[in-house]
């Protein structure tokens, strides 16, 4: 592995908390597999079924709030805490693992499970264990308020950073990702465009494997710690 890496930026997909019991929309069972999502994670399926749609996030979050960060959440968190240069974590995932680890300043792109949104008035506040389409948006009082998690047919948030930072970093890891969503999809060809090395870290090939310079597969508790020991062993060696 070529050392001298100055800014790094690291995407993390569901297959990351996959091993601390948080499947992905596209696990066979699981919470997900209960459900279309055009019914719980869309706009659309949202004003058709606020019942519905509140009663899937309080199990997701219910579920989140027991899960427990793994070897490759921690081994992240170990990176940005000893890399002599930046770090950047940017996740696809609405849990709050990365944080549970020891990371900072984590860029959740698609929200978080332990936010509440009033679509009405756009104010944002902790989320309680559960929401109901009773729930009051303590700003404006109207009964508006839904998870603060960007559904399919949203933009992502914190776009403007996260693109900044792909054009100015010099490595791009993406881990745990179906590389099937998008704009996150996107962001190898972003980061191979400002002249990165990229790599992919994932249990099995992704839709844009074949666009990264490198790739190890695998589970993410094994070959995330080792190439995150990979990574600092070089640096420190420089």
């Amino acid at each position: 592995m070529q050392a001298m890496y100055d800014k790094v930026v690291i995407l993390t997909g569901a297959g990351i908390s996959a091993e601390s019991g948080l499947g992905t929309f596209r696990d066979a069972q699981g919470l997900w597999a209960q459900h279309r999502i055009e019914d719980v994670a869309t706009p659309a399926g949202f004003a058709r079924n606020p019942d519905l749609v509140q009663a899937f996030y309080n199990a997701r979050r219910a579920q989140a709030a027991l899960a427990q960060p793994n070897a490759a959440h921690l081994a992240l968190a170990q990176l940005q805490s000893s890399f002599p240069g930046e770090v950047i974590l940017v996740t696809q995932n609405v849990d709050a693992l990365h944080e549970a680890a020891g990371s900072v300043s984590v860029l959740h792109m698609h929200g978080t499970l332990a936010g509440a949104l009033c679509a009405s008035c756009n104010h944002r506040w902790p989320a309680p264990p559960e929401l109901s389409s009773n729930s009051l948006c303590p700003q404006c009082h109207s009964t508006a308020a839904r998870p603060d998690v960007v559904w399919f047919g949203e933009i992502p948030y914190h776009m403007d950073r996260i693109l900044s930072d792909l054009e100015t970093c010099d490595l791009f890891v993406a881990i745990g990702t179906s590389g099937q969503v998008y704009p996150a999809a996107g962001f190898v060809d972003a980061a191979t465009a400002a002249g990165a090395k990229t790599i992919e870290l994932n249990l099995e090939p992704s839709a844009t494997h074949s666009r990264f310079d490198d790739a190890r597969f695998g589970r993410a508790s094994a070959i995330v710690p080792a190439w995150v020991a990979e990574l600092l062993d070089e640096r420190n060696r420089d």
